[in-house]
């Protein structure tokens, strides 16, 4: 039996809500929406890179999202030093690449654990705490709010490109 991504359950958010509920349920919306467009894929289709010459696939948005996760919230709300890339930890852009060999279920799995450890890191953080850089830029400070609003754009722009990716697999549309 071939694997398969399994279907996911996708909440919307709250129409009336406090900010700090709506950006978590907005973002929980966004991780969802990513999953429901692998759900029903095999580990192959997840694989291809169905626009050319773009070397993007589905499996390595999600694997991208796994390093944005622990970038934003690990590394800067969380302020975990310790914390690599999983894909390649001496290098930037290997989520999207060497997709020859990566193992779809896993990858969708540490997608799930990566999107958990981001909730913990960022749970009892004000909305207005004030977070260091880490990399090039380390003047660049900013709040935890950014940090979620920044992640809400970064999904819609990389779901847009995922609703693009599975049409060309087969045909599925939708939000």
């Amino acid at each position: 039996m071939t694997w398969t991504a399994p279907p996911v359950d996708r909440t919307e958010p709250d129409r009336i809500a406090d900010e700090r509920t709506s950006l978590e349920q907005w973002l929980d919306f966004h991780r969802a929406t990513l999953l429901m467009k692998c759900a029903g894929l095999t580990a192959e289709q997840l694989k291809m890179r169905s626009v050319p010459p773009s070397r993007l696939s589905l499996l390595g948005l999600v694997r991208h999202m796994v390093e944005v996760e622990r970038w934003w919230f690990g590394m800067h709300a969380a302020q975990q030093a310790d914390l690599r890339f999983p894909y390649d930890p001496d290098s930037v852009g290997l989520d999207f690449e060497e997709l020859d060999d990566a193992d779809a279920e896993a990858n969708l799995d540490d997608f799930r654990r990566e999107c958990e450890a981001s909730r913990v890191a960022a749970a009892g953080k004000s909305l207005d705490d004030v977070v260091p850089s880490r990399g090039d830029h380390p003047e660049r400070t900013r709040d935890i709010r950014w940090i979620y609003v920044h992640m809400i754009e970064e999904y819609a722009r990389h779901n847009g490109h995922a609703d693009l990716l599975r049409e060309c697999i087969d045909g599925v549309t939708g939000d």
